[in-house]
């Protein structure tokens, strides 16, 4: 296939790890270059494929994990884990909505999107090396891949429920992991960690400039208030990095009247 939503699909049906990682970088690649010109239609599964391991975990089963000792691992198999699932999820709006008519644009920025998560996925596996395990060696949870399937009809609700919500956390988790990386001089571990960090602010400004941009006369954050609340009936919970939202054009009126404990709207 030699239009762009139907080489994304591929993506989507690699399995193994090193396979998805050479086709999305190739894709990615050869968008930039030109030498794709049609956008074109396809039809991705609901699901991509995926490797034997890890094996997928309810979220409340899975254990805490730590920036140092022997939680190391864990931890950054963890945020492994979240950015193969986003390699997937920004191939897939590429794919899922490739017959809306958008502006070429659109699949622009998601391409990068894909590429940039493809490098975090090896970045993080090369750190998991270094410790002597690999992606796979330890159980998952399946959460992204979840709300992706709930807004599979709806492109407005899948960048409100994903890039706007899921993704977004990562603005609010990374800093207080990057303190406690300078803490324990793990100079590796947090040059990983600050690139993921700057470029999830990127990412989470592309879903929102084309959420607002689809959101046409609606008003932007009453929209995402309304497709996001019923989700997460018990809220949002904080902290919230408001600096880190902010930069991605994130207001508190989208996120803080859903935090947990706010009063109802």
């Amino acid at each position: 296939m030699s239009a762009l939503a139907g080489r994304a699909v591929e993506v989507l049906l690699a399995a193994r790890p090193e396979d998805k990682i050479a086709l999305s970088l190739k894709l990615a690649e050869e968008w930039r270059q030109g030498k794709i010109a049609e956008i074109g239609q396809a039809s991705p599964p609901l699901r991509p494929a995926r490797p034997e391991k890890p094996e997928i975990m309810a979220g409340g089963k899975m254990k805490r994990r730590g920036a140092a000792g022997s939680g190391k691992a864990t931890m950054i198999h963890a945020l492994a884990h979240i950015e193969f699932n986003a390699i997937d999820l920004a191939w897939d709006i590429i794919a899922r909505y490739g017959d809306l008519g958008l502006p070429r644009q659109f699949y622009d920025d998601w391409v990068r999107v894909a590429d940039d998560e493809t490098r975090h996925f090896s970045l993080l596996c090369g750190l998991l090396k270094d410790l002597g395990a690999a992606y796979g060696d330890f159980p998952a949870h399946g959460g992204l891949w979840e709300a992706a399937e709930k807004t599979a009809g709806d492109i407005l609700a899948r960048l409100a429920l994903v890039p706007l919500t899921l993704e977004a956390r990562a603005l609010d988790t990374a800093p207080p992991l990057i303190v406690k990386l300078k803490q324990a001089k793990d100079e590796a571990t947090l040059a990983v960690m600050q690139r993921i960090l700057d470029d999830e602010i990127v990412h989470v400004s592309i879903g929102n400039r084309w959420f607002s941009e689809l959101c046409k006369d609606k008003d932007p954050a009453a929209t995402y208030r309304d497709l996001v609340g019923p989700h997460f009936p018990k809220g949002l919970r904080p902290p919230f990095n408001d600096e880190g939202r902010q930069k991605a054009g994130l207001t508190k009126d989208y996120y803080q009247p859903l935090a947990s404990g706010s009063e109802p709207q």
